[in-house]
Order: C-alpha cells, then sequence, then structure tokens
C-alpha cells in the first residue's frame, strides 16, 4: 500500500520549501546586485543553513527544521532533483547547433585544446595525487583520475553567456568565438562525463566499451532523429495548443529522456541536457516558450537544488586548504593554457586570446552538478567536492573583469591604430 505524506509532513515539507527557496533567493540577488551569478549566494544560502553554520551554532533549530521528519526532507530532495533536471533541460536550450556548424570552425580549435589539454593534466592530477587526495576507498583511481579531467574541461555556457551580456560582446567577434567554443565544450563535457558513469555502473575499464558506444550513438540519434521529429511534432503542436500545453509538452519530453538515460546507466541530466539541445533547436519552440521555462527554472526550482548543496555538507570540517589550492591551481592553469593556444592557432591576438582563455575557464553549475553526482557514486569525496565547488566559484568571479580588461585593451589598441593610420593617410595626401 503507497503510505503518502500526513498534514503534519506536508506542513514540514512547506516549511522546509519555503525556508530555503527565500535565503537562496534573497542572497542569489544579493550577487546579481553586485554582478555575480545568482549560483553563488545560492550555495551559500545552502551553508548557512546547512550543518556549517546553523548546526554547528544552533543544533536544535537545524534538527527540529530539516532532520526532525526526514520523510518531509525527502520530499524536498526529491524536488531538488526535479530542478537540476530542469536546469539541464534549460541549459541544453542555449546550444545553437546552426551556430556550431557555421563558426564552428574557428571555435573547434579553441574547444578542443580547450578540453584535451586540461583533461589530461587533470587526469595525471588526479592519478598522481591519488592516495594523497582523491583515495574514496572504493579502488576506483582510473575513474576519479577521468572524472577530475572531465571536471576540468568544462565550460560553464550559461555562465559565459551571462558574463558576454553583462559586458555586452555577445554579439562581437571574441564573443561569438567564446559562446561557439563553450557550446561545443558543453556538448562534449557532457557525452564525456556520461561515459564515465557508465564506467562506473559497469565497475571495469575492459567492460565499458558498449557502455561508451551506447553513450555516443544516444547523443547522436538525440540531435539527428529525435531532433527532426521534435521538430515535425512541435510543429503540429504549435498550430493546435496552448503556449502552457505546449511548455507542458516539452517538460515531458524532457522526463522521458530522462528516464532513458537513467535507465540506460547515465544520469538523467544527460537526457535533459541532450532534449534540451534537441527542442531548442525547433522553430516551432519560441523564445517565448523558453523564456517562461527559464524563469521558472532558474528563479524557483533550480535555487532549491544549489542551496541543498550546503545542506548535506560541513564546508568547514571538510575544508582542507591544500586540496582546495591544487584543484583551483591546476584548473586554471590548464584550461588558460589549453584555450590559449587554442585561440593563437584559430587566429587571434595577445589580447584576444588571454579575453577568450578567461571566458572559457568560467565553471559553474555544470561543474557542480557532476561533483555532486561523482560525490554519490563514490568516485571523489567530500575534500574534493568542495575544492570543485571553491574553484567555480572563484574562476566566476574572476572571469568576467579579466575578460573585460583585455577586452577593452584590444579595443584601445585598436583604435589607436586606425588613429595613426588616418594620420598618416592625411599626411601623405597633404604632401
Amino acid at each position: 500500500m503507497v503510505s503518502k505524506l500526513s498534514s503534519a509532513e506536508v506542513l514540514h515539507f512547506l516549511i522546509i520549501f519555503t525556508i530555503v527557496l527565500v535565503f537562496a533567493r534573497l542572497l542569489g540577488e544579493l550577487c546579481r546586485k553586485y554582478k555575480q551569478p545568482a549560483i553563488i549566494g545560492e550555495i551559500l544560502a545552502g551553508v548557512i543553513l546547512g550543518p556549517t553554520i546553523l548546526q554547528h551554532y544552533f543544533p536544535e533549530v537545524f534538527k527540529n527544521i530539516f532532520l526532525a521528519v526526514p520523510r518531509a526532507y525527502g520530499a524536498f530532495d526529491g524536488l531538488a532533483n526535479i530542478g537540476i533536471i530542469l536546469l539541464m533541460f534549460v541549459a541544453g536550450f542555449e546550444v545553437d547547433l546552426k551556430q556550431i556548424r557555421r563558426d564552428g570552425k574557428h571555435a573547434l580549435s579553441i574547444s578542443l585544446t580547450g578540453i584535451i589539454f586540461p583533461f589530461i593534466v587533470g587526469f595525471i592530477a588526479a592519478w598522481f595525487f591519488y592516495q594523497r587526495i582523491f583515495s574514496t576507498g572504493a579502488n576506483n583511481q582510473f575513474i576519479s583520475a577521468m572524472f577530475f579531467g572531465t571536471a576540468l574541461s568544462i565550460t560553464a555556457l550559461s555562465v559565459i553567456t551571462k558574463i558576454l551580456m553583462d559586458l555586452d560582446i555577445l554579439r562581437t567577434k571574441i564573443g561569438n568565438l567564446v559562446l561557439t567554443s563553450a557550446m561545443i565544450d558543453d556538448f562534449l563535457g557532457w557525452i564525456l562525463f556520461s561515459i564515465i558513469m557508465q564506467m562506473m555502473n559497469s565497475g571495469k575499464k575492459e567492460g565499458s566499451y558498449m557502455s561508451v558506444i551506447v553513450v555516443l550513438l544516444f547523443a547522436v540519434f538525440m540531435v539527428t532523429v529525435v531532433r527532426w521529429l521534435i521538430n515535425k511534432l512541435l510543429s503540429v503542436a504549435h498550430k493546435n495548443l496552448k503556449i502552457g500545453r505546449v511548455i507542458t509538452l516539452a517538460i515531458c519530453l524532457c522526463l522521458v529522456s530522462a528516464i532513458i538515460t537513467e535507465y540506460l546507466g547515465v544520469r538523467a541530466v544527460f537526457g535533459a541536457f541532450l532534449m534540451g539541445v534537441a527542442i531548442g533547436d525547433s522553430e516551432y519552440f519560441t523564445e517565448r516558450h523558453k523564456l517562461i521555462l527559464h524563469q521558472f527554472t532558474v528563479n524557483i526550482i533550480a535555487p532549491l537544488f544549489f542551496a541543498s548543496i550546503g545542506l548535506r555538507l560541513n564546508f568547514v570540517s571538510n575544508f582542507n586548504f591544500e586540496v582546495v589550492a591544487i584543484i583551483l591551481a591546476i584548473a586554471c592553469i590548464a584550461k588558460l593554457i589549453g584555450a590559449g593556444i587554442g585561440s593563437r592557432i584559430s587566429g587571434l591576438n595577445r589580447n584576444e586570446s588571454i579575453a577568450v582563455a578567461f571566458g572559457m575557464n568560467a565553471r559553474g553549475s555544470q561543474e557542480i552538478v557532476l561533483g555532486l553526482l561523482a560525490l554519490q557514486a563514490k568516485i571523489i569525496n567530500e575534500k574534493v567536492f568542495e575544492g570543485l565547488v571553491v574553484m567555480t566559484v572563484a574562476t566566476v568571479i574572476v572571469s568576467g573583469p579579466v575578460m573585460k580588461y583585455y577586452f577593452l585593451k584590444e579595443e584601445r589598441n585598436h583604435t589607436s591604430a586606425e588613429t595613426t593610420q588616418d594620420l598618416a593617410s592625411s599626411i601623405i595626401i597633404d604632401e
């Protein structure tokens, strides 16, 4: 017999939901006021409400809110996980396949070097420091090294889009290159991670080849056949259904894709992301549809997930300066060098290359999602996860100002060169 929540459990669920949402939104808006992504404030809300602060200083208050009624918190945790599935679905909208095909040739070198170099450096570092830092007791050194390399490789598409919009350079040459590179980066990074999860589930390196093939075939199937079918389905829905029903259809398709990938042994977020790519590419899923889903997800559901991260861990007792310093140094150096080399190969000058490299160095929700999934699967330990969270926050804070500095520096050089050229031309004409 199915047991439903009692009236007292529903009341407690609503209390947890309200407290977490209010704190997450207030601190998220505070961060936005100071030109930082809301995700930083949302994580901080969880840190304040969780074991790090509230449980440490007011244990009875923490217990009465979060631990007194386990089924109520379980319901909240389930809702938070739906939030991250929808967030990855919305993130898929930002992958513009047409733009990748149009600008992909120039962006490919930035993206590939920005993935390959950090992946190799991250893999070697995790392998070398495994016993000292990364060991989880599960004897998965190879998979932990694969994960860390992947986590360092991915650029946060949603974060870099926001930075480019804030700097008003989204439509410039550099903006387009960074955005397209991040799209390719994001897509390949999720495929890499899904392969790692399959390897984790198979338990053997040798038995993972079929898992790799399954993931790659599913990804190709989603962006070709399913994308075409979705476009046909949405064309019918667009003509016959109201906007709310079209959005409902999109969410249902997202959940179906999430169920399929979870069944295949890949995390549900990967299926949601691929469905977002397929639906977002359709001309019949309009900007209005995307905006409504984006606003609901980013402002209501996703903050619950990021706040729940702080509720899970004690960021003081688990904090290890050595681990954080190593992860931050490896992540930044590897990504900046990799993306910088790719930028020079693609024909950008020094200032443009540095601006692009720092843009590609921005991490965000993807790294935190991947880190949490890896933590739950015992691929990494809590200290490494906290190091990834600190690295994410640090790169987000630094990327925007550095990009702006080198972009403006290049603009000044360009303006100065044009002025000098005009002056030289006028002198020649006078003579």
